[in-house]
């Protein structure tokens, strides 16, 4: 179940507020300049389904989102928990950073743990199936895909160089939980 966990940046220990109801989480979201919706697929997608087929199956949001945005490419991630690189590319995202571009990503299928960090509050997102988050470019924060990652995302890039981090050199990120899939909290 998606949901949303709010912190002071100086306790992460003590969340100040939790939520797994989708329209509060958007609202709380939305207050910050994040977007927070879910999608449906208009056709069944089979496992190991192509990058063609994904994106079919959610074409209607997709063009909606590039219209809208002015996203230039649009592609598939695919992550399995026996992939032998799980350890450097969970590692790649764990440190805060910021883009300076929007972070779009939608969950096909999966799981993961966006975590920002804005106005001397941490904002924990578990984003599941169906949830698509907009990180507004600027905003600090990191991503855990735990320990085992396994997730299917479409991401949307204005840049064509697609994903490029600019690291913050803060050691918040390590203050505040990982992610590990299957644990209550």
């Amino acid at each position: 179940m998606s949901r949303l966990r709010i912190f002071a940046e100086d306790h992460p220990d003590a969340p100040l507020s939790s939520t797994s109801v989708q329209a509060d989480m958007a609202r709380e979201l939305a207050q910050i300049g994040v977007g927070f919706e879910q999608w449906q697929a208009t056709q069944p997608i089979a496992p190991g389904a192509s990058s063609e087929d994904v994106m079919a199956a959610y074409r209607t949001d997709i063009d909606r989102l590039v219209n809208e945005r002015g996203f230039k490419t649009v592609d598939v991630v695919s992550i399995a928990p026996d992939n032998p690189n799980r350890e450097e590319m969970r590692k790649k995202f764990l440190d805060e950073h910021f883009h300076k571009e929007d972070e779009v990503r939608f969950f096909v299928a999966g799981s993961g743990l966006f975590t920002l960090h804005v106005d001397g509050k941490v904002y924990e997102i578990k984003c599941e199936q169906g949830d698509l988050i907009a990180v507004p470019d600027s905003t600090k924060h990191w991503f855990d895909m735990g320990p085992s990652p396994s997730f299917v995302a479409i991401r949307f890039f204005t840049e064509p160089d697609g994903w490029v981090g600019h690291f913050t050199g803060t050691d918040i990120a390590q203050k505040f939980p990982r992610y590990e899939p299957g644990q209550a909290g």
